[in-house]
């Protein structure tokens, strides 16, 4: 797979005819959602055999082969160059691609109101192939230590089919929002505590769940070690179980940094107790904030950094959204929130309003300027192939375990098909 970012006057015909592929392969590739009216600034996905590089100045054999890390000799062979000739500024070079890193990847996966609807389920035939989780969202703690049980039946078969297995995902949400008091009652009374470790071990008997993932957020900031103590007693039973246990962690960057979502989430005691742990590494811009890359490489770079330091690489699961928010300007605080929407919606709204995508460099993201029908300015940030390739080359370069994808539903085809490009996708 090559990525190509559209410049003004192309066509598909022409791409399709520079790269030796067809028209037909581009648009399904892309599920293009404008193919007779590309945008400027477009990123597409060219479906062809390796890369490609167009020569500059200044340019050498040796210093393309070190920019994608291959050989001298591989790109010489694979272009029919002489090492000794100098090169033609403009040719464009076709370059191999690496050999694919193995790497697990998961997919949460959320119900609508009224259960999972035909588009999500779209979504979740499209992704299983390259899934080796589906984390249904999610089995809710009560009070009592019982679990209130999302609907999973339609999944079984698209599970089934693709090799993926379920994750139990187990949340503290009551309410819709993260409860603190719920957290520490499950932490800290003892028989409720049982009863609840009792009711999971239950339903992931029940339902095959062979990964057990705990989503504690909010909690106290004094319940961290009753959390720790907890994970250490939930990970013996359900190993003697024959499961894996993983949990989701807020993003930080220090041992000692402040805040409800971060100080009760003990990086390096999950790092010791759990199999694995999801890193949420994302929601830099959020719905209710002011406009701003999602998830920009270099914030997530050093909350990925930080998380080394603690926890084995090979328990480290990098989180990663497949949306963008659409926000009204200009941006006040308490202003209605910004509208979550997928990469292809992003692109149907630049057609619509005749806008060209731009890309902030330092971010890692694009990003669309708009006014609509009613004058109203608008800003969107979201992700492409661009951006996803460069969170695919930080998970390659930090050698961590694996991608978790926050979530199924919202279309991105771009990603999976990177995905299954760059990475050998473990199946369990």
């Amino acid at each position: 797979m090559h990525i190509y970012v559209v410049k003004s006057g192309d066509t598909l015909f022409q791409i399709a005819r520079r790269y030796g592929t067809t028209i037909q392969a581009i648009n399904k590739a892309n599920q293009l959602p404008n193919p007779a009216q590309l945008v400027i600034g477009q990123a597409l996905v060219i479906p062809v055999s390796g890369r490609f590089h167009l020569i500059a100045a200044g340019d050498s054999l040796w210093k393309i082969s070190r920019q994608y890390g291959v050989t001298v000799e591989e790109i010489v062979r694979i272009n029919g160059l002489s090492q000794s000739a100098p090169l033609q500024i403009g040719r464009q070079l076709r370059i191999p691609s690496p050999a694919k890193t193995p790497i697990e990847s998961t997919g949460y996966i959320e119900p609508s109101a009224s259960g999972y609807s035909g588009n999500i389920l779209n979504q979740a035939r499209e992704a299983a192939p390259q899934l080796t989780y589906f984390s249904p969202v999610s089995y809710n703690a009560k009070r009592d230590g019982s679990l209130e049980e999302p609907p999973i039946r339609p999944l079984s078969p698209i599970a089934e089919q693709n090799g993926t297995v379920f994750m139990m995902n187990i949340t503290n949400l009551e309410n819709d929002q993260f409860n603190a008091e719920l957290g520490r009652i499950l932490l800290n009374d003892e028989a409720v505590q049982q009863t609840f470790l009792n009711n999971i071990s239950r339903i992931a008997r029940q339902t095959n769940f062979r990964d057990i993932h705990f989503d504690f957020e909010y909690l106290r900031p004094e319940d961290r070690e009753a959390y720790n103590r907890f994970l250490r007693r939930a990970t013996e039973r359900f190993h003697r179980e024959g499961k894996t246990v993983s949990t989701a962690l807020a993003p930080k960057t220090s041992a000692t940094q402040k805040g409800q979502w971060y100080e009760a989430h003990d990086y390096k005691a999950h790092g010791e107790i759990v199999d694995f742990s999801v890193i949420m590494t994302y929601e830099w811009g959020y719905s209710g904030g002011p406009p701003m890359a999602v998830s920009p490489i270099g914030p997530v770079r050093n909350v990925l950094t930080y998380a080394l330091t603690e926890i084995p690489a090979s328990k480290i699961v990098m989180g990663q959204n497949l949306y963008g928010y659409d926000w009204t300007l200009p941006y006040r605080q308490g202003n209605p929130l910004a509208r979550a929407i997928s990469p292809q919606e992003a692109i149907r709204l630049a057609v619509r309003y005749r806008a060209s995508i731009r890309y902030d460099f330092t971010a890692q993201a694009p990003f669309i300027d708009y006014t609509d029908e009613n004058g109203r300015a608008h800003k969107i940030w979201f992700e492409d192939a661009r951006s996803i390739d460069a969170k695919f080359s930080l998970l390659k370069e930090l050698k961590l375990r694996g991608i978790a994808y926050w979530k199924i539903g919202l279309s991105f085809p771009q990603n999976w098909l990177l995905l299954a490009d760059r990475f050998t996708i473990i199946k369990k």
